[in-house]
């Protein structure tokens, strides 16, 4: 819970929930995991416990005293849609969050099915003004707390196609503002049209929900407004094959998706065409599929047959750094007012 962030797409992180539990290959190396480990059995600790899900309502009220605006990153250390935790509780989030609309609030999940099911219930949006109200009677039900909040980013996290396939329709059927992708640690390719198809085309014409963007949906994958893409970190970090990144950039430019590149990670291509001629580890052959084909050999890049193939170079994040083709990606969603016009049949 700090009101500084060293996370590159945001500001500050709030945690009114530490704790989480694995649900897909994404979760495989967790920093939040690993962090709780090495705190575990120390005095006074939020995690002496290890990592439990654990309420933490000392720690609800934090955004209200930030003055200075800034985009918050919730949950850093959990998953709000954890179904350890209360609906009720989540309600006191999303209440506070309500009260600050001069912050921006950025929630990342992996539990796409209770996200879409939960903020979609007319019961939990009550619920949520009226914590609103117990919080601050004096607060009015004006435009900044209607329903979605305007101050509100969902996101999901998205690390291969299969994921993609289930997370991304989810997202797109839930109520926001604006909506995001967490491409991080990408695993493998993701096709973006591929995922949106099942929501009636390719750029989602089929959904008729009252919360799509009424405007520039045909530019667009039809209500993801960012996409963030980034390798992985930390011991046992997996290689990102260079040329998923680029399909997914390629993918946001071309439908005018504004897109952050966060970091290449533990592993980065080579810096220098001799950096694979080595006698340790440190370097891998990564094919397109992900697989790891052991130790570059003198004059790999010469041979033919390789070319869905790339070397990776194990530099440590801070060394591989975060441009992508010469430059750093540092796009964010601009402000997006949300239809509200009630659909035909609604």
């Amino acid at each position: 819970m700090s009101a500084q962030s060293s996370i590159e797409w945001t500001d500050a992180t709030w945690n009114p929930v530490t704790g989480c539990t694995k649900v897909s290959p994404g979760c495989d190396n967790c920093y939040a995991e690993t962090f709780a480990e090495r705190w575990r059995g120390t005095p006074g600790h939020h995690f002496e416990t290890g990592f439990d899900v654990t309420l933490r309502p000392n720690a609800l009220t934090m955004p209200l005293r930030w003055r200075k605006p800034r985009r918050v990153f919730v949950n850093s250390m959990s998953d709000l849609f954890h179904k350890d935790i209360p609906d009720e509780y989540i309600a006191k989030v999303f209440a506070v969050m309500a009260l600050t609309p001069q912050h921006t609030y950025q929630i990342l999940t992996k539990r796409h099915g209770r996200m879409r099911s939960l903020l979609n219930d007319r019961a939990f949006i009550v619920a949520v003004h009226t914590e609103t109200y117990l919080l601050d009677r004096n607060a009015a039900l004006g435009k900044d707390q209607q329903w979605p909040l305007r101050n509100v980013w969902l996101g999901v996290s998205v690390e291969d196609q299969k994921h993609a396939d289930l997370r991304i329709p989810a997202l797109l059927e839930t109520p926001a503002a604006v909506r995001f992708l967490s491409c991080e640690p990408l695993l493998g390719p993701v096709d973006l049209k591929q995922a949106v198809i099942p929501m009636g085309s390719e750029r989602g014409h089929g959904l008729t929900a009252s919360y799509v963007h009424a405007g520039g949906c045909c530019r667009k994958f039809h209500g993801i407004d960012w996409v963030i893409v980034g390798g992985e970190s930390g011991t046992g970090a997996r290689p990102m094959h260079p040329q998923w990144a680029r399909d997914l950039r390629d993918q946001c430019v071309t439908a005018g998706v504004p897109f952050f590149f966060k970091q290449w990670g533990a592993w980065g291509p080579l810096q220098h065409p001799f950096d694979y001629v080595t006698d340790d580890d440190r370097c891998q052959v990564v094919s397109s599929g992900g697989n790891l084909a052991g130790r570059p050999w003198l004059g790999w890049k010469r041979q033919h047959g390789h070319e869905q193939s790339e070397v990776m170079r194990r530099y440590g994040k801070k060394a591989a750094g975060r441009v992508l083709d010469g430059r750093t990606w540092d796009e964010f969603p601009a402000t997006t007012e949300v239809d509200d016009t009630p659909k035909e049949g609604q």
